[in-house]
């Protein structure tokens, strides 16, 4: 079951990130503590805001993110940049072909 989660967080994160934070209790608090930091995850970098929530809570040794949780925090950066990116090379092209 956690492998049918991480499959919809990659295709649909945001959705992920509001179920975690729907059913999840404190899950998000205990990474995050503001809500404020979690609507800025939501609306800008959601797979970033649920990796870290993950390496916080399940990746941890005393509170302190490991360095796998950091790898996949920063790999899940590059995720979130690469589909922010995408989005506006395709806008340009758009824009360029009309």
């Amino acid at each position: 079951m956690p492998w049918l989660f991480g499959c919809l967080a990659i295709v649909f994160p945001r959705l992920a990130l509001f179920l975690v934070w729907l059913f999840g209790g404190n899950y998000l608090d205990r990474a995050y503590g503001s809500i404020l930091l979690q609507l800025l995850g939501f609306l800008f970098l959601p797979l970033t805001t649920l990796t870290f929530a993950y390496a916080h809570n399940s990746l941890s040794a005393g509170g302190h993110v490991t360095s796998l949780g950091w790898l996949l925090t920063g790999l899940a950066v590059l995720f979130d940049i690469g589909i922010i990116g995408s989005h506006q090379r395709q806008r340009r092209r758009a824009r360029d072909d009309v």
